[in-house]
């Protein structure tokens, strides 16, 4: 069974219950990685400068306390994959978990993913294809 590394485990910490909710349940069945929880100042607009966020501090579900969003990419033997067909399988996967959880009433939230940001179900729409990317949606 895959199970997180020290740092993963770390990271996810950082996030909302839910997202923890939900990537401890992902890693009993899928390995992967968790890239970001929380990000500060620094590491934000980092992000955003490299084109890896469309938003700048403090505007970014990663920017609170518990983080609100989390990236996380499958774990492959050659290391983290962030490859179209990979992300997207691990993606659809993450969020069908998600709707099972929220379903029982172990989640308290839903999720989106950011190849899907306006929940349509067509990733082909997706202008800003961040696969690894899950936020909370809030009530």
């Amino acid at each position: 069974m895959p199970q997180f590394s020290r740092l993963s485990k770390e990271r996810l910490k950082s996030c909302h219950s839910d997202l923890q909710i939900l990537f401890n349940r992902v890693i009993e069945d899928y390995d992967c990685s968790v890239i970001c929880g929380h990000r500060g100042e620094e590491d934000q607009n980092e992000a955003f400068s490299n084109k890896a966020s469309t938003k700048r501090w403090p505007d970014s579900k990663h920017n609170t306390e518990p983080s609100l969003a989390v990236d996380v990419s499958p774990y492959e033997f050659s290391g983290v994959d962030w490859g179209k067909t990979q992300s997207a399988d691990f993606s659809g996967y993450v969020m069908g978990v998600a709707n099972e959880l929220f379903k029982q009433g172990i989640m308290k939230h839903r999720i989106r993913r950011g190849l899907d940001w306006n929940m349509d179900n067509d990733v082909d729409d997706t202008k800003f294809w961040d696969a690894g990317h899950f936020e909370i949606i809030p009530n």
